[in-house]
């Protein structure tokens, strides 16, 4: 019955508000091309740039979609090295990380369902700049560069997302690079949080104080001293590695204005997500 109700609500809002329009019918395109949309062994897709892709351009690419497992700490790049594949998550998060030469490390970007993982290769590039590696388990799907590069000449529509996508990704990094420099350990630790929910649309997920400090490039005590104002406040519960958000809401407003810049450039109508190529997330 609640499950009813929430659902005739939504539609009597859509009806009202043209933002949840777009949402509500956006979310019913994915769902529908998702049930219908598998690789060649009979994979079911759910990484959103698959989902929105022409049919026409789907089949193009469809061939080359190798499905495989993408456990924690599977490493996908190291800086420098030849770039072989470009991996498509269909759940999970990659997380790209510069490392300095003494050895400390920050994450300067992230990558879930929504997006793809090998930017250099869609411009040409065969080396990429930074490390980026699975930091919650999930699985999805990688196409050989070569492969690739061969599908976009004559896939126009897929070019434009993917080229889009890493005009965001830049945005995401910028951004990122100013909020570790200038906001307090509690807005990014917040920030951060409320980006990996959307990368893996789940209010619980598995991550350790030193993974974290590693991630915002500080140490353990102050990632412990963050996360515990944060659960003072009703926010989140965090047992032995395992996060829960209790309060979205309340999280939203622990954060400083990057989350929403964030997503506004990578899921909203923003500029950066202009044009019929890219459909709203719900």
């Amino acid at each position: 019955m609640r499950i009813r109700q929430s659902r005739e609500s939504l539609n009597r809002l859509g009806q009202t508000n043209p933002a949840w329009q777009r949402i509500i019918v956006a979310k019913k395109d994915i769902q529908t091309a998702q049930a219908e949309r598998t690789n060649p062994t009979g994979k079911p897709v759910s990484n959103r740039v698959l989902l929105s892709v022409s049919d026409k351009e789907y089949r193009a690419i469809r061939p080359h979609l190798e499905f495989l497992s993408m456990p924690r700490q599977l490493s996908l790049y190291e800086p420098n090295d030849p770039l072989e594949f470009v991996y498509f998550p269909n759940a999970g998060m990659v997380s790209l990380v510069i490392e300095t030469e003494d050895g400390r490390t920050v994450e300067v970007g992230e990558v879930g369902k929504e997006g793809f993982a090998g930017i250099p290769a869609v411009v040409g590039m065969r080396k990429s700049q930074v490390r980026e590696v699975v930091q919650i388990a999930g699985d999805g799907f990688r196409v050989r560069v070569d492969a690739l590069q061969r599908i976009l000449r004559s896939s126009p529509q897929l070019l434009q997302m993917l080229t889009r996508y890493a005009v965001t990704d830049w945005a995401q990094m910028a951004q990122t690079a100013a909020c570790n420099r200038l906001h307090k350990i509690e807005q990014r630790f917040a920030r951060w949080l409320l980006i990996t929910q959307d990368r893996v649309d789940s209010p619980t997920f598995l991550i350790t104080q030193d993974f974290l400090a590693t991630m915002l490039g500080t140490d353990r005590p102050t990632v412990s001293l963050a996360a515990g104002m944060l659960q003072k406040k009703g926010v989140i519960k965090w047992t032995r590695g395992d996060v829960q958000i209790l309060s979205r809401a309340k999280l939203e407003k622990c954060a400083c204005e990057c989350y929403a810049a964030i997503r506004e450039d990578r899921y909203g109508d923003g500029p950066l997500r202009q044009g019929d190529a890219f459909k709203p997330d719900a």
